[in-house]
């Protein structure tokens, strides 16, 4: 079986919200067995704009990505990252 991986590209707006966001999302990254591979640090937008944050996401499989997102507990996240934060999200099936 092929995992998942969510790619994202943020950029905060309100970093002191943005913590609720991490707390909110957290329930549904445990329940899907996220494991984070990035989260932030140092990045070089080579080609194309660069946004200020890059995360990616492990899951054990690409259906446990896509069901994690579209969880009612993550949904909740969703609300509080779009007040703090803009940015993009991408499932990909990866090795």
């Amino acid at each position: 079986m092929s995992k998942g991986y969510w790619i994202a590209r943020v950029d905060v707006r309100n970093p002191d919200g943005y913590p609720k966001y991490v707390e909110t999302a957290k329930p549904a990254f445990e329940r899907f067995g996220a494991k984070f591979l990035v989260r932030g640090g140092k990045a070089n937008a080579i080609e194309g704009p660069g946004r200020a944050r890059n995360v990616v996401i492990e899951f054990p499989s690409f259906q446990d990505a896509v069901d994690c997102y579209n969880s009612p507990e993550y949904q909740e996240a969703v609300k509080v990252r779009q007040q703090v934060a803009d940015g993009e999200i991408v499932i990909v099936e990866g090795l």
